[in-house]
């Protein structure tokens, strides 16, 4: 890894921590109700705030947003109308039988124009057929547009005719109605519902989550200057040094994140291996009975890392070796049995119960060691699951 790696490497290590809190104390309707990570979701949103008789009681403003944002990207000869349309979703496009079906996430039609909209996270049409979209659209001699509506504008993505659709993002659709909606008091005044529902789109969506609190802002500024990374702030093109900036903290972010994923196999395999070898041998001995005769691991989700000892005859009887995410899932269901918690430790608990677990112990084993493997003398965890086997 070379010097500026790590110089990236530290920063994004420093810096998350407060990013996640800051997230984490932020309220947004959209996060709470996970609305937004589908794209029928949003189909569902954009469609009611494009139609003119909708409960957002707008009229034909974003309508008329949406065309203005659409005709700024088109040559005079091909601008639509700027409103009129009807709105429908999930519209199957006119195909032959050679040619499969396809659908249009929305349809705006009137009787001399229209535009077939393709909503996804990214500009990409994603196996849609650009063509058919357009034909669909054209119907009886009407003036056609297809329109990508997206999170994202990735232009090398564009292709197999998508280059040639009008590329719209969330943020400059929704900035256009933020910016409405402040102008006009009147309308706020008298739709506070409705009001607050569009804040919290505006934020999700156009303004994204905020370190609005001061420590975390000074904090940040901090950390940018400890790691070499302030002098980003004194470029001339702040937009163009941010993004730049943004893309660079997300790949090492990313990265981190691929390779604890790695990491977190290994232990696995670590302690699957060491419990299949010795620990199973060295409990039941201390025993003196065969009391596990099995070592699983293939739970998933919250509780993947993990490595059970158990026995066949009894499958709710068994102890399990917990690390990482699952270790934190295993200390929060039952508040108070680990004070103090060190996540670079191997943890062990017993049979789960409706209201939580009897035993939870934080051993002496670190995860490093684990990867490095135990020899047959560490009887740190087999010290460990004997006290979580409850007695008879």
């Amino acid at each position: 890894m070379s010097a500026d790696q790590r110089s990236v490497t530290d920063f994004v290590t420093r810096l998350l921590p407060g990013l996640s809190r800051s997230l984490a104390e932020e309220f947004n309707v959209f996060r709470v109700m996970h609305h937004g990570t589908h794209e029928k979701q949003l189909s569902n949103v954009f469609a009611w705030l494009m139609r003119e008789d909708a409960t957002h009681e707008l009229g034909d403003v974003f309508q008329r947003i949406f065309l203005s944002r659409v005709n700024g990207a088109l040559s005079q000869e091909r601008k639509l109308p700027a409103t009129g349309y009807r709105v429908f979703q999930e519209v199957q496009t006119e195909s032959d039988e050679q040619s499969g079906m396809d659908i249009a996430d929305l349809l705006l039609v009137r009787s001399d124009a229209a535009l077939a909209i393709e909503n996804y996270g990214t500009s990409d049409g994603h196996g849609h057929d650009y063509y058919r979209y357009l034909a669909h659209a054209a119907g009886d001699r009407r003036r056609a547009v297809v329109v990508l509506l997206c999170m994202r504008h990735m232009p090398h993505l564009l292709k197999d005719g998508w280059e040639q659709a009008v590329v719209v993002t969330y943020s400059e659709l929704l900035s256009d109605l933020k910016n409405y909606v402040a102008r006009d008091r009147s309308w706020r005044g008298r739709h506070p519902e409705q009001h607050f529902f569009l804040q919290q789109m505006f934020h999700q969506f156009v303004e994204g989550p905020a370190a609005v609190n001061l420590d975390d802002q000074l904090a940040f500024i901090k950390i940018m200057c400890e790691t070499g990374e302030s002098s980003r702030y004194g470029a001339s093109r702040r937009d163009r040094a941010a993004e730049e900036f943004a893309d660079i903290v997300a790949e090492h972010a990313r990265r981190q994140f691929e390779e604890g994923r790695r990491t977190l196999r290994q232990v696995k395999a670590s302690l699957r291996d060491f419990a299949r070898t010795q620990l199973l041998d060295q409990v039941n001995k201390a025993l003196g009975v065969d009391h596990f005769d099995r070592v699983t691991s293939n739970w998933q989700g919250q509780w993947e890392w993990s490595v059970k000892l158990g026995r066949a005859s009894d499958d709710d009887a068994h102890v399990t070796l917990r690390f990482g995410p699952t270790a934190v899932t295993t200390v929060d269901w039952t508040p108070g049995l680990v004070s103090t918690p060190d996540y670079s430790r191997i943890f062990v608990a017993d049979s789960p119960r409706k209201e939580g677990f009897r035993v939870i112990s934080q051993t002496e084993v670190t995860l490093s060691e684990a990867i490095a493997g135990l020899g047959p003398d560490d009887l740190r965890l087999r010290d460990a699951v004997l006290k979580a086997i409850p007695a008879d």
